[in-house]
């Protein structure tokens, strides 16, 4: 069992930037693949960024370039640097992790409960 708490939204203007963090409890392991997903209002859950257990990453299209994951597993900790920020990246931020799956996909068997990213234009 895994379990997963994010913080660190919050409220910003577009253009600026947030760090999102992950702490990881229980049994957390370097085979993991973890990663953060998003959900706005009205819309379905989509992946964001993703790390494997061999710190290999991707990246959703629309993030390219702006956000960086990142992972300190001294502190079983995932973070999500987020730069320029967008009023379209408004959303329910939430990270995931799973023994098998790493995808982009939500087919991610342990879930947080999210911390929520607001950006005015």
């Amino acid at each position: 069992q895994v379990q997963l708490v994010e913080s660190g939204g919050g409220s910003v203007q577009a253009g600026g930037s947030l760090r999102l963090s992950c702490a990881a409890f229980g049994d957390w392991y370097r085979t993991y693949c973890i990663g953060w997903f998003r959900q706005a209002p009205g819309k379905e859950r989509e992946g964001v960024a993703r790390i494997d257990s061999d710190g290999i990453t991707s990246y959703a299209d629309s993030v390219k370039g702006r956000f960086t994951i990142s992972e300190d597993n001294a502190k079983n900790t995932l973070y999500l640097q987020m730069n320029s920020l967008e009023p379209e990246d408004t959303a329910m931020y939430y990270c995931a992790a799973d023994y098998n799956y790493c995808g982009l996909g939500t087919e991610y068997n342990y879930w947080g409960q999210g911390t929520q990213v607001a950006v005015s234009s």
